[in-house]
């Protein structure tokens, strides 16, 4: 957001003007753990947000998600979508999109299933680029895969958006 300052017959005005896209926040959703990212207000970058210890009852981590999701104004949630390397569906994809839809109820906001895999392998080889142990990557690599899942989402959303306003 910034402000635009205008002059208009000797008098000035302050307009402001909004320069920020929809925020999205990603999930990589594990059966232990739930790493969290979101976009900049600008929806130009991705951080890391934290990596939410999964508790007894999913009811509880859908409440603590829908509340950061509120706290980030976000406008959808992009969930990755952990199939096998052949793209067949696992156990994990039948639990992670059950999450999905029950978070999609609960905060009322669109949820993108996005595929993720190998995000996991990648995350932990920009933990070791970074200098991380590997005794470190256990509180991180979860959130640098959520990053990693909301980047390529992104990218891939912005390919649709280009490859749609060429003329045909």
């Amino acid at each position: 957001m910034y402000q635009l300052i205008q002059h208009f017959r000797g008098y000035s005005c302050v307009v402001q003007e909004t320069a920020t896209k929809p925020r999205y926040m990603a999930l990589d959703i594990g059966q232990k753990r739930i790493g969290i990212a979101v976009t900049d207000e600008l929806g130009l970058t991705v951080q890391p947000v934290m990596t939410l210890n999964r508790r007894p009852h999913t009811r509880e981590d859908l409440r603590s998600i829908a509340r950061l999701a509120r706290r980030y104004n976000v406008a959808a949630i992009v969930v990755g979508d952990p199939l096998h390397l052949s793209g067949e569906v696992s156990s994990q994809t039948l639990r992670a999109r059950e999450f999905a839809r029950q978070l999609g109820e609960l905060s009322a906001l669109p949820i993108h299933m996005h595929d993720e895999r190998l995000t996991s392998h990648a995350a932990h080889q920009v933990l070791y680029e970074a200098g991380y142990d590997r005794q470190e990557h256990k509180d991180r690599v979860d959130q640098v895969a959520a990053v990693l899942i909301l980047e390529s989402f992104l990218q891939q959303m912005n390919a649709e958006i280009v490859t749609s306003d060429k003329p045909s």
